[in-house]
């Protein structure tokens, strides 16, 4: 039996579902998040050159690469709700904005608390560093520029000319360690080449990272499901389904 996809491309089919998967998400990422710091701050063994500050790193890694990971996404989303009207497609983008914004805000932070020992600075103007604050200025850009057109149609297709003009930094940030020199150091984990990082450390890295994983599944369909009250409020089902819930 074929599986029609596209039904759940309307916000009234996918409003429910997204209520049904966020106690699923919510629930894993609270599992991994407990078992990686575990593993991150008991179980891993002490750097032999940086100490037990480099335990940091379990968040700020995960956080970093979340960063990235959810601009891209977020501005797929743009690009297909400018592409196809799909009204859906412009929410997923703005619920994901926020938890991107979040999570470019702590790589910087926990970077900085991790710079100082190492480099002995809070901030410099790392090739890498500031591409990566840009990435936090492009997040809170889209989310102003949304927030400042009253027509949501209108509003979505600005976020998403400016989501898709900042996917350009997204490799700039990635390649920024091997295109200049810089204090930041390079790539850990390389797919061409094996980890230089002990089984327990990465496993540890990568529960990490797959708790957030689930977290930002989890916060963006809960955000979407207020956007689409928001948005549809006017809409025959929504009155239907509050109707619904009152008379239950």
């Amino acid at each position: 039996m074929a599986i029609n996809v596209f039904k759940f491309s309307s916000p009234a089919t996918f409003y429910p579902l997204a209520g049904k998967m966020v106690p699923w998400f919510a629930f894993v990422a609270v599992v991994l998040m407990v078992v990686g710091l575990y593993l991150s701050l008991v179980v891993a063994p002490t750097d032999y050159k940086q100490g037990e500050g480099y335990r940091i790193m379990f968040i700020h890694v995960p956080a970093a690469w979340m960063s990235m990971l959810i601009y891209v996404v977020m501005a797929g989303w743009a690009v297909v709700g400018m592409v196809f009207n799909t009204r859906l497609s412009s929410m997923m983008a703005s619920a994901l904005a926020p938890t991107g914004a979040m999570f470019t805000f702590i790589a910087l932070w926990t970077g900085a608390l991790w710079g100082k020992p190492m480099w002995g600075a809070w901030w410099v103007w790392d090739a890498r560093l500031t591409s990566e604050l840009i990435l936090l200025f492009l997040y809170i850009g889209f989310m102003a520029l949304e927030s400042s057109i009253d027509d949501p149609r209108r509003a979505s297709r600005a976020g998403g000319v400016l989501a898709l003009v900042g996917v350009v930094n997204i490799p700039i940030i990635y390649y920024s360690v091997q295109w200049w020199n810089t204090l930041h150091q390079g790539a850990t984990i390389k797919a061409s080449s094996e980890s230089s990082m002990t089984d327990i450390m990465l496993l540890a890295l990568l529960v990490m990272t797959f708790a957030c994983w689930a977290y930002t599944i989890a916060v963006a369909l809960t955000r979407v499901r207020r956007i689409i009250l928001e948005r549809e409020g006017n809409t025959r089902w929504v009155g239907d389904m509050l109707e619904d819930k009152s008379n239950g």
